[in-house]
């Protein structure tokens, strides 16, 4: 039975079913038999995890017989189990998942293996309330599923064991695993082997922000074990975060689940066993999260993510020029744009060699103003009102709402029609947008978007500047620029723009926003005031139609042969002519 190094006994091991349970029964009846036998198992369980989890751990499905199944692991496994232990003790792991492929029993097996085997080990399991980490005959609890494991062990096989309410004590060794809920600051001053956080994407927002930030000095290895809900939570975060190593556990890796596999026209894999649960799942949204591991569409989504995949795929470019605007600090008077590899205004639209936009056009200036404290991004989106365009993007979360003001006053003034009269301007009225609106008003703007009078059919212009998100109102500015992008009245080139747009999300509530607006850490409390670029655009839009119902002509110019107008003109015209789209 023994192979031929330590650390890989479970190579002998068959992982046919019943071979399986012949090969537990016969290692049993001869460690029943013979003492030196046992205590031979026993070190070559200490020293090969995969083997001690394949001779003799259970776990438990009811749906399944009596529930009790053998743990025999599939290869996705063995790779998996292998990744979490090797995490203990070096670095944090993002686990993210289809539902049903074994994490938890999975994580649990590592942390129980350790406990059992290595000496002076401290874990910690944390979940979302008490009842999902320790209660008394729920599968579903992670202490439940550990007693599960030591209930299957031959007696021989089990330390000397203290098992109190959320603890679990190997008193042979000296390691314990403890549990805790996320209603405190978890695991703060303490200092833990590991910390298991189970589904952690089901946290509770801020919950989960602050079980990340007391953690971190707790312990060099976190397991964050999760299926997606959406983007705004701390398990979104981890799960994008560079620096974290990530484990994925997609459904077409269990053997299972994947027989039959094959790609629908979109390239999407689909199985028998995926097209099943596609028709018991309730909502797109339920497929994403519980299958896909589709983060974005594990929200509600307000944009159809194939509109957005076709914008992205037809439509999108990059900027024609990149850098910033100089201007007068005084009279904030442009003075020309000049390009920068690391500018934050990006244009499709090519300035001239005195570095001047064309003024033959109507502008719009949409603008999502943000506190400025780092948390989220300010953001101002510049169309031509005439063909629909795109033709400027502003972007930066460090820059005051008085500051944002100053810079946009100067770029309204850039961008100025033929009649010289500067951008429409619209912004997000409430919170930092106040501070914005009375610092427009102070350097003499007026070409501004004023509250309109919503319980009037007519819905008259107030003297109330910016416009004010209710939540209808929100509602209604996004969902007319969701038909713009769909009827193409709204060309949209900005491919950053287009990404945020699939975090546009439905909550609980009935609004419609920002999905990382729904956690609250930033100190301002602003939830609904998180700038973005999909916020930008949809005021951009509002503005566009106020603008072409509000507006003078453009006086018409003589423009001679040859000139740089002259062949602007004709480039466009010919654009036009084009169903380019």
């Amino acid at each position: 039975m023994v192979a031929e190094s330590d650390g890989e006994y479970h190579l002998r091991v068959p992982k046919d079913y019943d071979e399986n349970l012949r090969y537990r029964s016969t290692a049993l009846t001869l460690a029943k038999k013979d003492k030196r036998y046992a205590e031979e198992l026993w070190m070559m369980c200490s020293r090969d995890l995969l083997f001690y989890i394949n001779v003799f751990c259970w776990t438990y499905d009811p749906r399944i017989g009596t529930g009790k199944i053998p743990f025999i692991t599939y290869g996705f496994q063995d790779e998996s189990i292998t990744a979490i232990n090797d995490a203990i003790g070096n670095h944090d792991l993002c686990i993210k998942k289809s539902r049903d492929m074994g994490a938890s029993w999975m994580l649990l097996t590592v942390f129980e293996w350790r406990w059992h085997f290595h000496p002076g080990q401290s874990f910690l399991l944390v979940s979302r309330n008490e009842d999902y980490v320790d209660k008394p005959g729920n599968p579903k609890s992670l202490f439940w599923k550990l007693d599960f494991i030591h209930q299957h062990l031959p007696g021989w096989m089990i330390p000397k064991t203290t098992r109190t309410k959320l603890r679990l004590t190997n008193e042979s060794n000296g390691s314990t695993i403890d549990g805790e809920s996320t209603t405190g600051d978890v695991a703060r001053g303490d200092r833990r082997t590991a910390i298991g956080l189970d589904e952690f994407a089901a946290f509770d927002v801020d919950a989960g922000y602050r079980a990340l930030a007391s953690t971190r000095d707790a312990t060099r290895s976190r397991i964050f074990n999760s299926t997606p809900a959406g983007s705004g939570n701390a398990f979104y975060d981890m799960a994008h975060k560079s620096e974290t190593k990530q484990l994925t556990l997609h459904w077409s890796a269990h053997p299972t689940k994947a027989a039959g596999l094959y790609r629908d026209p979109s390239g999407r894999e689909r199985s028998a066993w995926y097209d099943e649960e596609c028709k018991r799942c309730a909502h797109p949204q339920e497929i994403a999260q519980e299958l896909d591991i589709d983060f974005s569409g594990s929200d509600f989504q307000f944009f159809d993510s194939k509109l957005l995949d076709e914008i992205e795929r037809k439509i999108c470019k990059p900027p024609m020029a990149v850098g910033e605007l100089d201007f007068d600090s005084d009279s904030l008077a442009p003075l020309g744009f000049n390009a920068s590899v690391k500018g934050r205004l990006h244009l499709w639209r090519e300035p001239d060699f005195l570095g001047n936009v064309a003024n033959d056009r109507l502008y719009v200036m949409g603008i999502d103003v943000a506190t400025g404290t780092g948390s989220s991004n300010s953001a101002i989106s510049i169309a031509d009102a005439i063909t629909g365009e795109k033709v400027a993007e502003f972007v930066t979360p460090n820059m005051r709402p008085d500051e944002l003001a100053r810079y946009a006053v100067a770029l309204g003034r850039y961008f100025r029609d033929g009649n010289n009269r500067e951008a429409f301007m619209i912004w997000e009225a409430p919170g930092p947008g106040r501070n914005f609106g009375d610092v427009v008003l102070e350097n003499g703007y007026r070409n501004i978007f004023y509250r309109e009078n919503e319980n009037k059919v007519t819905k008259t212009q107030t003297q109330i500047p910016g416009w004010w998100p209710t939540k209808d109102a929100k509602r209604a500015l996004y969902g007319d620029y969701r038909r713009c992008l769909q009827s193409k009245q709204f060309i949209n080139y900005s491919m950053p723009a287009v990404k945020e747009a699939r975090e546009i999300i439905f909550t609980a509530t009935g609004w419609v926003t920002h999905s990382k607006s729904v956690r609250n850490m930033d100190p301002s409390g602003a939830r609904e005031n998180h700038g973005d670029r999909p916020t930008a655009d949809a005021l951009c839009c509002r503005g566009i139609v106020r603008r072409k119902n509000n507006t003078e002509p453009i006086e018409t110019v003589e423009v001679p042969t040859g000139s740089l107008l002259y062949r602007r003109n004709i480039a466009q015209q010919k654009k036009k002519d084009k169903k380019w789209w």
